[in-house]
């Protein structure tokens, strides 16, 4: 049908596009909004109701297989992409990606160009959306790489921190992603969250900089006056100051903190007694808030606060815009199929 694939296999393409502006909004945001899902999760129960009825009931080889592939992909990607989002290998957004994909792209499409029909190289299971999760993950692999690529280029070469790290300097975390890979003690896994550094810096209405310039008196919790609107901490947000909008710098700067003397910065010494019950008001912080800020206790923010306060520069580990990796590996399934289904058959193993 339409000389090129049938018209639900033509429908799918819709997904490249879609993906490809998800992929960009990932690097520069790492948010994306769940809106983005909803319309080619309903074109996908579409496509796949309107290829059911061709299906149903199942009086061939080809019907029953083709609907153990859906089954395979609904009842195996599903529950397999909300179990990698649970164990915090998925960030939300990847795994609503995968489960749409799931829906939408359940079987191997088919398109003919230039008499050369595409994917190149199906695989044997024929599930369209584990051939994508593959692919994705393949193409991950090489995020490590680039890492370390660009360390040894920016001199700053250590094992195995750059592999999965980069230093960079400290008044450039107002617009960082990712979290500190550093706490006081050393090298860490579980650093503050960078989201949650500047949710708190919108809350108390400071810049980095006036973290920096005047630390002792701003980490007495007395110095903590008015408090704004935190946000969710991502670099592209505003805050709002009393219900009226306000844009924040790539500090976390309010307009209305940018005009005066920033909280706390009013010369007062810190009481000793008063900053060791809770110290930068961490504590206070993520009371007053809904949720945790990303898994921050009192005692990582603290750390956190401590590190970006005194040091110039500090390793972060960025994580990776995983929809990025994804676009490739839908875009390589598309085209070639899946890749590590051809890896295996290059070594003779299937």
């Amino acid at each position: 049908m339409f000389g090129i694939g049938t018209l639900p296999d033509l429908l799918r393409l819709a997904v490249l596009p879609v993906l490809a502006w998800t992929a960009v909004r990932d690097v520069r945001t790492r948010r994306v909004p769940n809106v983005v899902w909803y319309p080619l999760a309903a074109l996908g129960v579409v496509l796949l109701a309107w290829e059911l009825v061709g299906h149903l009931p199942p009086e061939t080889v080809f019907d029953r297989l083709y609907l153990i592939r859906v089954g395979v992909s609904v009842c195996l990607v599903v529950p397999l992409s909300y179990l990698f989002w649970r164990l915090g290998g998925f960030g939300g957004a990847d795994a609503k990606a995968l489960m749409v994909f799931a829906v939408l792209l359940p079987t191997f499409p088919s398109y003919t160009l230039a008499g050369t029909e595409f994917p190149l190289a199906a695989t044997r299971l024929g599930v369209f959306s584990m051939t994508v999760l593959t692919n994705t993950v393949i193409a991950g692999l090489a995020y490590p790489l680039f890492l370390a690529a660009r360390n040894l280029a920016d001199g700053e070469f250590e094992l195995p921190i750059s592999f999965v790290g980069r230093r960079v300097s400290v008044s450039s975390l107002s617009t960082a992603h990712g979290r500190l890979f550093e706490s006081p003690e050393g090298v860490t896994r579980n650093g503050l969250d960078l989201d949650a550094l500047r949710m708190y810096l919108r809350w108390r209405g400071l810049t980095l900089a006036d973290l920096r310039s005047n630390p002792d008196a701003l980490r007495d919790p007395d110095s903590i006056d008015e408090t704004f609107d935190p946000t969710d901490g991502a670099v592209h947000r505003a805050a709002t100051d009393g219900g009226t909008s306000a844009d924040f710098d790539g500090d976390g700067e309010t307009a209305d903190a940018a005009g005066g003397d920033a909280a706390g910065d009013d010369g007062r010494e810190a009481d000793s007694d008063a900053s060791s019950d809770d110290p930068w008001g961490a504590a206070r912080f993520l009371d007053s808030i809904e949720g945790s800020a990303y898994g921050t206790s009192p005692e990582k923010l603290r750390g956190g606060l401590d590190l970006v306060a005194s040091r110039e520069s500090v390793w972060i580990s960025p994580g990776i815009p995983f929809l990025v990796p994804m676009f490739v590996g839908l875009v390589v399934a598309f085209v070639y199929g899946d890749v590590l289904f051809g890896i295996l058959g290059a070594l003779g193993i299937v």
